[in-house]
């Protein structure tokens, strides 16, 4: 919950583990494209706000903070509570006449156990794209060395070193170490309801640990699975101990999404536009409105509010997720294509009318949601009917004024021996 937060509030940066060189790397290649660049620069700020011993800061009010960063305040808590939500950072508050906080950093997740977390490697592919993370997996890789014909020669411990007897045991319990926090999700299933889909005989639900709970309630939400599904995948999963083989879980899991979803990756439409490719607010505008929403709203979640809160059909989620995928629009572009497809086309998303325009944008490489505003109004003004007022040609005898000539007794006797002779 959060407290209200101004200026004139203190706060100081409690160091709760080991900060290192390499930590940075790691905050930068898998953190960065997922919470974005603001949340790291917050991280590294209160970091530097440190003593030398990297373990407690003196006081700092938020305005410090602000001039630091050039930062506005609700800038610097919507950073703060990214860092909380992805387990970097816990936050603590006293109330007084002024608001107390104390700023308690962890550290990042190792590479092995960022990739292997299924939230996470999935939010990191979605935001930088699979080629790039294959990339990415391969920096963090360990080359190999054929060790063939090699013999392990290392020394033990024992071959070394006399042991020795202590005098006395050393209380260990308040020496600093790497520490790493959890990170936490909706629990969108009931997992007792789940757990209780499948028989004892099949499962043993005392072998059910925290982490194995922890791990089902990730998959489901990164997955987006029903408690009837998640079952029959937990059921799949079980091997021959009458216990859950996680790692047979997350294969299948991931195998029934990408059957699902034609071979695409979890959740893209479940994502936002990336932190790096908003557009900082700079004013309480209609249009600077409309841009947030586009940008800090999932298609799922829009296309479900043009829905009047229903949810899309399986037609219309593939639509997004072959947007997001194979046309490889960004979340809120898709959100601003989809906002006018409706607004054009009856209330209606034809697939091929989406996707001609979708190719129209990938080809003009727009990546943002103001490009894509932008792109839009140019096609309104373009189909807009100019409308030209012909100049009719007038007769040579038009507005010309004519005397009145009246015929003689002369003329008319001609005219009738004209007659005549005819």
């Amino acid at each position: 919950m959060n407290t209200n937060l101004f200026p004139a509030d203190t706060y100081i940066v409690k160091n709760a583990t080991i900060l290192n060189n390499e930590d940075r790397l790691t905050l930068i290649k898998l953190y960065e494209p997922v919470i974005g660049a603001t949340a790291i620069n917050l991280y590294f700020t209160l970091w530097a706000n440190l003593d030398t011993l990297n373990i407690i800061s003196t006081d700092y009010t938020h305005h410090n903070l602000m001039a630091t960063m050039r930062l506005k305040l609700e800038d610097i808590l919507e950073a703060r509570e990214k860092l909380e939500g992805i387990g970097l950072m816990k936050t603590y508050v006293r109330k007084d006449s002024i608001n107390n906080y104390v700023y308690e950093l962890y550290s990042p997740l190792e590479p092995k156990e960022f990739l292997d977390n299924p939230i996470l490697s999935t939010a990191l592919e979605s935001n930088i794209g699979k080629r790039e993370f294959k990339k990415l997996i391969k920096t963090f890789s360990i080359p190999e060395v054929d060790l063939t014909g090699y013999k392990d020669v290392t020394a033990k411990f024992s071959e070394i070193f006399d042991t020795i007897n202590s005098s006395e045991m050393i209380d260990t319990t308040s020496i600093r170490k790497v520490k790493n926090l959890e990170i936490i999700v909706d629990e969108k299933i009931d997992l007792n309801n789940v757990l209780g889909l499948i028989p004892d005989e099949i499962l043993n639900h005392k072998s059910i640990t925290n982490d194995t709970r922890s791990l089902l309630y990730k998959l489901s939400f990164i997955y987006n699975l029903d408690e009837e599904t998640i079952s029959e995948l937990i059921r799949n999963s079980v091997n021959e101990k009458r216990t859950i083989d996680k790692n047979k879980l997350r294969e299948n899991c991931h195998n029934y999404y990408t059957f699902e979803n034609k071979n695409s990756s979890p959740s893209l439409i479940y994502k936002k536009q990336p932190e790096y490719l908003r557009k900082a607010v700079s004013d309480t505008s209609k249009k600077s409105k409309l841009i947030y929403t586009f940008e800090t709203t999932s298609p799922y979640d829009f296309l479900t509010g043009k829905n009047k809160g229903t949810r899309p059909n399986k037609t219309d989620m593939n639509l997004l997720e072959t947007l997001l995928l194979d046309y490889e629009l960004n979340p809120g572009v898709v959100n601003v294509l989809i906002d006018y497809v409706l607004k054009i086309n009856d209330n209606k998303l034809t697939k091929n009318f989406v996707l001609t325009i979708a190719s129209q944008w990938k080809r003009s490489n727009i990546k943002t949601v103001e490009e894509a505003i932008n792109i839009c109004k140019k096609e309104n003004k373009a189909k807009k009917p100019s409308v030209r007022i012909k100049k009719e040609e007038k007769p040579n005898w038009y507005d010309k004024n004519f005397e009145e000539d009246l015929a003689t007794e002369e003329d008319i006797k001609k005219l009738e021996d004209k007659l005549n002779n005819l």
